[in-house]
């Protein structure tokens, strides 16, 4: 028993500190810091940008076919948070997205697909939390995927998005940023 559970715990190591290689950055936003307004809605009574951020990742794990981004609000008063973005369908060559290439006339890499977010557009939408809530935390996230493309179109809600993704997933990396108003 304690053979099998020592080389179960040394397979795991490589698995685990290669994980950890898989890295988020932008020149937009910052872990754990505000969001500016330019990653704000424009409507909702917010008066934003509503320019997705520039995101670059690095360190995906081995077998990663393609990726995908998703951008969400885990503390929206809805009972199951707020989708703001995702991407998917994103070629495994693809390693960044230019600031606002998730709106109108943004530039996304040729068979990439967003998804409808909660605002019901397919596209990008900034943070707009309710006047007086505590700031928000808003999760951006590339997540490395073991399949080319997933089923999925401009209609796919964010929580059937956030399945696929869940039973397609090689490892992710997070930014988690904030906003209050």
């Amino acid at each position: 028993m304690r053979t099998t559970l020592l080389i179960a715990s040394l397979l795991a190591l490589p698995l685990a500190a290669h994980a950890d290689a898989f890295k988020l950055s932008s020149d937009s936003i910052a872990d754990g810091m505000p969001l500016g307004l330019k990653q704000v809605y424009r409507g909702f009574g917010c008066e934003g940008g509503n320019v997705s951020p520039q995101l670059s990742w690095s360190g995906a794990p081995d077998g990663t076919k393609s990726f995908a981004i998703t951008a969400y609000d885990p503390d929206a008063p809805t009972g199951s948070g707020w989708w703001h973005w995702t991407v998917a369908n994103l070629p495994a060559n693809v390693h960044s997205l230019a600031e606002g290439a998730g709106g109108e006339g943004g530039k996304l890499p040729p068979g990439a697909v967003q998804g409808r977010t909660d605002y019901g557009e397919s596209r990008f939408g900034g943070a707009c939390p309710p006047e007086g809530d505590k700031p928000h935390r808003y999760q951006f996230t590339v997540w490395a995927l073991k399949t080319d493309k997933l089923p999925i179109d401009a209609n796919a809600s964010g929580a059937l998005v956030g399945f696929m993704l869940n039973a397609n997933a090689l490892g992710k990396a997070q930014i988690t940023a904030t906003y209050g108003r």
